[in-house]
């Protein structure tokens, strides 16, 4: 593992080549969210799991896939996508990962080289930071990344469909838009659906389930501006609470907002 140094902050790694950031968190020197860096680079929910609970955890993306688009997912106990990006290390080349023992939230790493065992299966999940860049050339810059803040994610009453041990309730991300962008939003998402595609709700979070659009669950309470409705997206942590339930002796996932950015263009899927 890399020898700590001094942490930088957001403003520090805007900008940053793909490679360079990879030597920044290989450093340790990073651990916040990756909104809008790397534009153009195809950024992924991470899930890590023993591989008895591999099979269910596909079985629980694919019955699910507007909110856990899997695009990329490991051979045993190789911390990469081969096929995908071989270059990247699961084990260090995230800002930050949560460990779960038996389900419950354990503590938050920025390295996971010393715990990584050799039945783990890697996952990667589809990600809505991969269409931002997209909306911000039409004009429509998320909120969260002008606020330098992470997107508010929110538990609905909208059950995911179970798999195995696998099941809970569907999260969202949200962001507020004009009313008259909605139609232009919708139409380039709807071009992302390994990124979770079009908005899932629009408008009235209450008939979503969510009693306070102001305290999210996940993330950071984002502005909501006079004529902006807020449009919630399917999310991948999503996968966080069905693993809570599912409770496999180890897991691993990224944190909230702290994703894995591959070598790959943000609008294909290998």
């Amino acid at each position: 593992m890399a020898a700590n140094m001094e942490r930088v902050g957001y403003s520090h790694v805007q900008g940053m080549s793909l490679p360079a950031f990879r030597e920044t968190l290989r450093a340790n020197r990073y651990d916040g969210h990756t909104a809008g860096l790397c534009p153009g680079l195809l950024q992924c929910n991470l899930v890590i799991l023993p591989a008895e609970f591999a099979q269910d955890f596909q079985d629980f993306c694919d019955n699910n896939p507007v909110s856990c688009p899997l695009i990329a997912m490991s051979k045993v106990g190789e911390p990469n996508f081969a096929s995908f990006d071989g270059a990247v290390d699961l084990r260090r080349d995230l800002p930050a990962y949560h460990l779960y023992k038996r389900g419950a939230f354990d503590r938050k790493l920025t390295d996971i080289s010393a715990i990584w065992q050799n039945d783990w299966v890697a996952f990667g999940i589809g990600c809505s930071f991969s269409f931002e860049q997209a909306l911000g050339a039409a004009g429509v810059v998320p909120r969260h990344i002008l606020e330098n803040k992470n997107v508010p994610m929110y538990r609905t009453h909208i059950a995911a469909k179970p798999a195995g041990a696998f099941a809970g309730p569907t999260v969202v991300s949200m962001r507020a838009i004009r009313e008259q962008d909605l139609p232009e939003v919708i139409r380039i998402c709807q071009d992302f659906p390994h990124a979770h595609g079009a908005p899932l709700h629009v408008g009235d979070p209450a008939e979503i389930g969510i009693t306070d659009i102001s305290s999210p669950d996940w993330g950071d309470a984002t502005t909501i501006l006079p004529g902006e409705v807020p449009a919630f997206w399917g999310c991948g942590v999503t996968t966080q609470v069905a693993i809570a339930n599912a409770k496999p002796e180890f897991a691993v996932t990224h944190a909230p907002g702290a994703m894995v950015i591959l070598n790959v263009d943000d609008t294909l899927v290998a």
